[in-house]
């Protein structure tokens, strides 16, 4: 489904990743963990196309990611890509019900009772109609990840989706991404550094400077 080959980045002459390699199955929850600043985050973006490597490739169903003009790439990402960002990037314009629908919006599929089941899901219904500037923070991080999964993509990327929740949501999120990825057969990589939500995964992963190793 993913693979990595050499894949090497710099920021401002500071060398983040190099010649790192790694091929990942459909249908896997894979946890990456690793101390502060040695790449975890930017590895998501350079998986999803949102960067670009210096060096190396990103394969996604054996085609580089490189070879995809800009329209391609989004299309990809939209389709078959669902991100749980740390920043959350909810809309503040839209209900929240707008919010989780609006991958399906964009793919051409709009499913209200998906989205609204999706709400419920992460302990958000019957709120569809409030907005971002209502919620707390662990609750805008639930509406993200609401949203990332309604579209049920191939390929779910996560950078710590339990980071602003208390413990016994962050369980049951944690319960709800696995059973959502094994049951459309999705492969997902979540980036974290709790142990507990790396212990849902299928394996772990530790990103060093020498590259990813097992946890």
């Amino acid at each position: 489904m993913l693979e990595l080959v050499d894949l090497g980045k710099s920021y401002g002459g500071r060398t983040v990743l190099a010649r790192l390699s790694h091929r990942f199955q459909a249908g896997e929850f894979v946890a990456i963990m690793g101390e502060s600043g040695v790449g975890k985050s930017t590895l998501l973006n350079l998986i999803a196309g949102l960067d670009v490597p210096d060096s190396g490739q990103v394969l996604v169903d054996g085609m580089p990611m490189s070879a995809l003009d800009d329209d391609a790439a989004t299309r990809l990402r939209r389709t078959r890509m669902g991100f749980i960002f740390q920043a959350f990037h909810v809309l503040p314009h839209l209900s929240l019900a707008q919010n989780v629908a609006l991958p399906l919006l964009l793919n051409g599929a709009p499913d209200p009772a998906r989205a609204s089941r999706m709400l419920d899901a992460v302990g958000l219904g019957g709120r569809g109609a409030d907005f971002p500037r209502q919620l707390s923070g662990g609750e805008l991080q639930r509406v993200a990840i609401a949203r990332a999964l309604v579209h049920r993509p191939a390929l779910l990327l996560a950078d710590e989706p339990t980071g602003n929740l208390d413990p016994d949501t962050a369980d049951g999120i944690l319960h709800l991404l696995r059973a959502e990825i094994k049951d459309s057969g999705a492969g997902a990589i979540m980036v974290t550094h709790s142990h507990a939500a790396a212990a849902m995964a299928d394996r772990i992963l530790v990103l060093t400077r020498a590259g990813l190793v097992p946890g």
